[in-house]
């Protein structure tokens, strides 16, 4: 059976938990990272020199890096599905995986780190406006990639949704002065009514 060392509450592990959630993928999830101070345990380090979460661990493979994860599970489990047959295709889904990581999460880190875990009296207002105001530009251009289309690829959720579902949910719940954009709200309204996302991301307070 397929293990998840990571806690519940970290975006990146919420990719791995959700994805598993829409295969219907077995796992047993054990809690690593933020308030459990455990991955620099020598039994962690070992599997995951970075000390970050998530790591996955499927009999004597154990891989690390949340989007890498989400790509081998879609790949395993759900072929010409959520990881595209056609190779150009999956490079498109693949190159919008790199974009979150890459330029949305820059930006939403400031946002999160912030509001949600920095105290109000400790917080630096400026450098969340300015992060406010980079992303709006930022998510333009998702805006423009899913006019006309149900999810980042078309019709279907596949792999290049995932990672980008969870910083949006961050972006909507966190930041009320924004501009309207039809497009990604309607594709986010999909995936927020999605089963799997509502138990492993919806249900997981913000902490």
């Amino acid at each position: 059976m397929l293990k998840i060392l990571g806690r519940n509450n970290s975006s990146n592990v919420q990719k791995v938990t959700w994805l598993c959630g829409e295969l219907g993928i077995p796992n047993e999830r054990e809690d690593y990272g933020g308030a459990f101070a455990n991955t620099k345990d020598e039994h962690y380090l070992s599997l995951n020199p970075n000390s970050r979460v998530p790591t996955i661990i499927e009999g004597d493979f154990v891989l690390w890096e949340s989007n890498a994860i989400v790509r081998y599970l879609c790949s395993k489990h759900s072929k010409s599905e959520m990881a595209p047959a056609d190779p150009r295709d999956y490079a498109d889904a693949d190159r919008w995986m790199d974009w979150q990581q890459t330029t949305v999460l820059p930006l939403i880190t400031p946002i999160f780190w912030g509001l949600v875990r920095t105290p109000e009296a400790e917080r630096d207002l400026a450098g969340i406006e300015a992060a406010r105001k980079a992303m709006i530009p930022v998510l333009g251009i998702l805006e423009n990639r899913l006019e006309g289309r149900d999810y980042i690829m078309g019709g279907r959720l596949t792999m290049a949704d995932v990672p980008i579902a969870i910083m949006i949910y961050r972006w909507l719940a966190l930041i009320q002065d924004r501009p309207a954009m039809p497009a990604l709200e309607a594709w986010y309204a999909r995936i927020a009514a999605r089963p799997a996302f509502k138990e492993h991301v919806l249900d997981v307070p913000l902490t």
